[in-house]
């Protein structure tokens, strides 16, 4: 270089030391105007935009220094850099690789190398190694000593992290990177306090370091508190408005909010900034599978796949939606690749637990759940998960025990509340129930859906908080824009098909209700169909049901849009359901509108909380009456008689007439049962029986069979009643319906309980001839036995309060000859009832089947129907 050009040189590299870069670039370009082709001056204009983050320039240059000079390893690691900044990582790895071989004792080729291997391939071990040499050769090289804690981070070594990230503040205190990494440290440590304060030092270093503000962002993240984490996102992005962690972070605590457009706007924006940033696709996966998109939550998850095939929460979110269709094999491969990858996920535990439950495989379910929690012993869906199979075990206990734990991480858990005090009434545990309900109904008040429709309808009266429940718990279930809208043909067929949905063709009391109806359908009329969504028992009704419908379709195994390819495919025109909110029932086939009338019906007793789920519900007068009209979505139809159907062709009643020996009652007793399930009992309740029993000497209560915890705690509270324990009888097993039936005749008459009244129960004891006493309630639930005893003929056994119910208990009791009136009474009726005929109920079910019809024929929207009584 020529004497005059060397000083400007010098001029330049001066200004550059002293970070005047402007001055350094403009002198550079004007010794390459005049001469070309120096490397030196190449080298040094390209080092000067690289620091100004002017890569694709800087590029140019450093690409022609080391065209000029292929021997300076100081060029090639910069052209590298260059390359690295440029997303051109593997391009990258090459030039540092050749920096490398020119000087294999350069640091901050090493350093740079390990950051390629780290960043783009994740070869964590690899990288740490060349940290480890480029800290061998510059033992003061804070800034390796930091990148090595970063990828022992990654591979969950965050002890060894912290040992490295001290080591480069003992070089470099002020080093903000080394802090933020120590800060993340603590936060996978769960060590919040030190975190934040860790945070708070890099931020006192660096005030605008908005990668501290997202690291503060997670940890309010992992402590639940969502709005101080959205708040320290948005201090991120106000000072660096296209950081993409943040906005993916946003998307996290809006997809924890379950406020999915937020949440699918801060994915996208993080896309618009970065296309291959797979945590943004993890983001859309888990938003599209909440709101049951499974295609698009596919499509993300595969993505995020394509980006980084080692992304084991990605594979979680392809385990869940499989799960979500019943591909149970093709999840279990999910979670086993997801486990795979990353052995302590927990919530890949709680799916495998998930779908082991969904197929009864009870014991390895809950080795799963415990190997979720022993991971994370905070993640409150694996207690759910126990507490749910221990329900189904019917062991209670164990069940409220779980559900607690998992309230106490987070109190307002989907359901988990109401089902936690479900499985305490089983128990007969009344213990500040009264405290708890009212808490329930609170939160169901403003919104939440703390209970599943069916757990409320035993702890209150209330049909408006039923009809609350229903609305929170189908807006936490059936996302809104999962459903989509019908079409609105009219189908034209000789028949109205007729479509029964039910998870309980089989030994249930749905099944043993309904068997007559279907029989008895008009095959000149209608044409039924049945989507069977539940399991097959191959029992004799089994059978029998199989073979009353036009079509039997077995959809057990079948997902959702399976199931509804079916009905498409029946193109029926009124689709019953018949489970409701009741177990197994599938809510979210009925959110699509899957035909063009949808009825509510049976299975479950009360409103299904949106009229985008059904059109009508089947009721009388006396079950819903029309001021209740207010507290149901559905417009009602109103039967002849009672609501409830009754099989007179089924099982008969055992014609032996049992001993009251072997069923351990006293011989000349008076005998008052109550076969209700445990959960219907409450404290005010088996108060009136108690003073019942008080009132009529030489008399017993016989209860259905329960566990024995809630049978030590109802002879617990008999006794603080005065009530001799030993006066409570519970029924032994018996082997088959008809001797159940058969042993009602033992009994004197039926104690009806509520706010949730014996319904199948309450039909068995009038079909096998035994009186039922019931007191009237407000909701659909607390009415059904009073629409049975109206429509047999027995208005007078209908008390309208509590008072009024014990009082025509004593009386039954102590005037023999008044019950013995009643009792013939019924005998005599009972063959000839409208209520045990099943060919004329079916006739007004089909009328109001042809009404509902032609109303959608004619065009016009669902409205209330009364049915009039045929002969």
């Amino acid at each position: 270089m020529a004497n005059e050009l060397h000083a400007k040189f010098r001029r330049a590299v001066d200004a550059f030391h002293a970070n005047d870069l402007l001055k350094a670039e403009r002198i550079l370009q004007q010794i390459a105007k005049s001469s070309r082709n120096i490397f030196d001056v190449e080298h040094l204009l390209g080092v000067v935009k690289l620091i100004q983050g002017r890569f694709a320039e800087a590029e140019v240059h450093l690409k022609a220094a080391v065209a000029l000079n292929g021997s300076s390893d100081e060029a090639l690691s910069n052209y590298g850099y260059a390359l690295k900044s440029l997303k051109r990582p593997q391009e990258a790895l090459i030039y540092f690789t050749r920096a490398l071989a020119v000087n294999p004792r350069n640091p901050l080729s090493y350093h740079n190398r390990g950051s390629i291997l780290a960043e783009f391939a994740r070869s964590y071990s690899e990288a740490i190694d060349q940290f480890d040499k480029a800290t061998f050769y510059n033992p003061n090289f804070a800034d390796a000593y930091a990148s090595k804690g970063n990828c022992l981070e990654k591979l969950g070594r965050f002890d060894d992290a912290l040992v490295a990230y001290d080591k480069a503040l003992s070089i470099k205190p002020d080093l903000e990177n080394a802090w933020l990494g120590r800060g993340n440290a603590f936060r996978n440590l769960k060590r919040y306090d030190e975190a934040f304060a860790t945070y708070g030092k890099a931020l006192s270093i660096k005030p605008d370091f908005a990668n501290a503000w997202v690291g503060r962002g997670d940890v309010f993240s992992d402590l639940k508190r969502h709005d101080e984490a959205l708040a320290a996102y948005d201090g991120a992005l106000s000072i660096k408005p296209d950081l993409e962690s943040a906005w993916v972070a946003r998307g996290h605590v809006f997809w924890r909010l379950k406020r999915y457009d937020e949440a699918s706007a801060a994915y996208d924006k993080a896309l618009s900034i970065r296309p291959d940033l797979e945590n943004a696709w993890l983001g859309r996966g888990n938003v599209s599978c909440d709101l049951k998109r499974y295609h698009e939550a596919f499509v993300a998850y595969d993505k995020a796949l394509s980006i980084r095939p080692d992304l084991a929460e990605a594979w979680l979110g392809r385990g869940n939606v499989l799960t979500e269709l019943k591909r149970y094999d093709d999840a279990f491969a999910a979670y086993d690749k997801a486990l795979s990858i990353k052995p302590d996920l927990a919530e890949a535990w709680l799916g495998r637990g998930n779908v082991l439950w969904s197929l009864k495989r009870y014991e390895e379910a809950l080795a799963a759940y415990d190997q979720a929690l022993s991971t994370k012993p905070d993640l409150e869906n694996a207690w759910v998960g126990r507490g749910n199979l221990f329900t189904e075990l019917k062991r209670y206990d164990e069940a409220v025990a779980a559900y607690d734990r998992a309230l106490s991480i987070r109190s307002d858990l989907e359901g988990i509340e109401g089902v936690r005090l479900h499985a305490k009434m089983n128990l007969c545990n009344w213990d500040n129930l009264e405290e708890e309900i009212s808490h329930l109904t609170a939160a169901i008040r403003t919104g939440k859906a703390n209970s599943s429709p069916f757990a409320l309808l035993s702890l209150t009266d209330s049909p408006d908080d039923h009809l609350r429940c229903a609305k929170a718990w189908v807006a936490a279930k059936c996302p809104r824009s999962s459903k989509t809208s019908s079409s609105g043909e009219v189908h034209k067929h000789d028949k109205i098909r007729v479509g029964y949905v039910s998870p309980d063709f089989r030994q249930h009391p749905v099944g043993h209700l309904t068997a007559g109806i279907f029989e008895n359908h008009d095959t000149d009329r209608f044409e039924t169909y049945a989507f069977s969504i539940g399991p097959n028992d191959n029992s004799d009704l089994r059978k029998r049901l199989e073979t009353s419908f036009h079509r039997f379709i077995d959809c057990q195994q079948k997902n959702d849009s399976e199931v509804l390819e079916a009905i498409n495919d029946a193109q029926i025109d009124i689709l019953v359901d018949l489970a409701g909110h009741t177990q197994n029932a599938r809510l979210s086939l009925f959110a699509s509108s899957p035909a063009p009338i949808v009825v509510n019906y049976l299975g479950f007793a009360g409103t299904l909380g949106s009229r985008e789920l059904s059109d009508y519900i089947v009721a009388d007068h006396v079950v819903l009456p029309e001021p209740s009209s207010q507290f149901f979505e559905e417009k009602v139809v109103r039967l002849p008689g009672s609501f409830m159907p009754r099989d007179n062709k089924g099982e008969a009643i055992d014609e032996t007439m049992p001993n009251r020996v072997d069923h351990d009652l006293p011989q000349e007793w008076t005998v008052f049962c109550c076969f209700n399930n445990a959960y219907k009992i409450n404290r005010s309740v088996f108060g009136s029986w108690m003073n019942i029993l008080r009132s009529v000497d030489r008399s017993v209560l016989w209860l259905s069979d329960m566990g024995e915890i809630a049978r030590s705690n109802l002879r617990k509270e008999a006794k603080a009643l005065g009530v001799d324990p030993d006066r409570l009888v519970f029924a032994k097993h018996v082997s088959s319906l008809s001797d159940h039936l058969a042993r009602h005749r033992l009994a004197d008459f039926f104690l009806d309980t509520l706010p949730y009244n014996a319904h199948t129960t309450a039909s068995d004891a009038l079909w096998a001839g035994l009186p039922v006493v019931t007191q009237i309630g407000n909701s659909f639930a607390g009415r059904v036995a009073a629409s049975l005893l109206s429509a047999v003929g027995l208005p007078e056994l209908i008390t309208r309060t509590r008072e009024e119910y014990e009082a025509l208990a004593i009386d039954l009791a102590l005037d023999k000859q008044k019950l013995q009136g009643i009792r013939e009474r019924l005998q005599r009726t009972r063959l000839t009832a409208p209520l045990f005929d099943a060919a004329l109920y079916a006739k007004h079910l089909e009328a109001a089947y042809e009404a509902m019809y032609q109303r959608y024929q004619a065009g016009l929207p669902p409205d209330h129907i009364e049915v009039q009584a045929l002969g």
